[in-house]
């Protein structure tokens, strides 16, 4: 049990180590929010999301998602299409230590770029049922909990890790310069993720 479930946290960790879409705008939130507490629900979100696309793969959603090519393909192209649009508002935000003028002030806002962001990139989604759903099959009664239970929880742990980092930096750049560079390079992450998608798209058109 306890080797299942060092295998579903290394397992989880490689896969939501890389920057994405997710990781930048949590850690962004971090940053940019004036207090810590704001940038929580923004953590819970994105853990919640993340709960359900796993609690998903565990349970076999992997074998449909897998086999039918229009389901990842339909996937891939809301995903090319929201990540363009997340990046270019990621663009145009101005950070800021005020208690308005951002962005993403509305706490409804942040809560459903939160979940988008998660939810709606085809990338993370596959990544997630195919990895995770494939491998936990592996295991059966306690173990799986297990790959399941260490899944869930690395992913609490990150979320919450990458908005307190984020908040340290917000705290020392009180001017917000590294947090205007930071924006930038967050929407340059996001569309080098839309271009790599509309790649895979493009590949996936080719054999169909």
């Amino acid at each position: 049990m306890i080797s299942a479930f060092l295998h579903g946290y290394l397992l989880s960790f490689g896969l939501i180590l890389p920057l994405g879409p997710q990781n930048t705008f949590v850690f962004t939130q971090g940053a940019t929010q004036p207090k810590l507490i704001r940038a929580i629900p923004v953590a819970v979100a994105a853990s919640l999301a993340d709960t359900f696309l796993i609690l998903l793969a565990v349970f076999g959603v992997s074998v449909i998602v897998l086999t039918i090519p229009i389901i990842k393909t339909i996937l891939t192209i809301i995903g090319i299409a929201f990540l363009l649009y997340i990046g270019w508002v990621t663009w145009k935000s101005e950070p800021t230590n005020n208690e308005s003028h951002s962005e993403f002030d509305s706490l409804k806002k942040r809560i459903v770029f939160a979940l988008s962001v998660s939810l709606l990139n085809p990338h993370a989604i596959l990544d997630t049922i195919g990895v995770i759903g494939t491998s936990a099959v592996t295991y059966t009664g306690s173990e799986r909990f297990a790959v399941t239970f260490a899944c869930i929880l690395n992913s609490w742990l990150w979320c919450f890790g990458l908005t307190i980092m984020g908040r340290s930096l917000g705290v020392v750049d009180r001017n917000g310069r590294v947090l205007k560079v930071l924006n930038k390079v967050s929407a340059v992450i996001i569309w080098v993720s839309a271009i790599y998608l509309i790649k895979q798209l493009l590949d996936l058109s080719l054999f169909v």
